[in-house]
């Protein structure tokens, strides 16, 4: 039995429950999830999903109980895999832009917030991976809501998928991260790709 946490303060963390769920039972995969509101709840967990929402928020609920650096530690102190998106791939990145706000600083990569425009301006996409990436084979469905986008990723980033050329989904080490929500469709390879990396470590 693995156990994987759903950051659960903002954002639609149940549907990234279900996913997981489903990612799981693609691979028959004994798989339990736990919701994520205190550092505690990181106890015993092999990997973690931070969901989109909106990142200052997140911050500030965070901090109360220094629940980001606890996060922080799970990955660099307990070898603990991490998957962001949208929000989340904005809180683990090195530096954020438009505006500049602190991070986790987990992903070795520069990040600008809402880059595609407003809500009105969300799309749709079908991705194709990278050439010669493990995600590669049929397009990958793509939700994108007030989107972020990486303006430099470092060597050191792995690019699995692009969105108008941008890195779109992206992996340092244990750190994987979307700039859209994988979530939101039925197609459920990003999760089981994120899985199998958690039963690599």
């Amino acid at each position: 039995m693995v156990t994987v946490g759903v950051l659960a303060l903002q954002g639609d963390f149940a549907a990234h429950a279900k996913a997981l769920r489903a990612a799981a039972h693609a691979a028959a995969m004994e798989l339990e999830v736990r919701e994520v509101r205190r550092p505690d709840d990181l106890t015993s967990l092999r990997g973690l999903v931070l969901p989109g929402g909106e990142s200052t928020t997140l911050l500030k609920l965070l901090a109360p109980e220094q629940l980001d650096l606890a996060i922080a530690r799970f990955v660099t102190e307990q070898d603990g895999a991490l998957f962001g998106t949208c929000a989340g791939a904005i809180l683990v990145s090195r530096e954020v832009r438009s505006p500049a706000q602190r991070s986790l600083g987990l992903l070795d990569a520069v990040i600008e917030r809402n880059a595609y425009g407003r809500q009105v301006d969300s799309f749709i996409t079908r991705l194709s991976a990278e050439k010669g990436s493990v995600l590669a084979g049929e397009p990958i469905e793509a939700v994108f809501i007030r989107a972020p986008r990486f303006l430099e990723v470092s060597p050191r980033v792995e690019v699995l998928a692009r969105v108008k050329g941008d890195p779109a989904l992206v992996r340092q080490g244990r750190v994987l991260a979307a700039t859209f929500h994988p979530e939101m469709t039925s197609d459920v390879r990003i999760h089981r790709f994120f899985l199998e990396s958690v039963m690599r470590g």
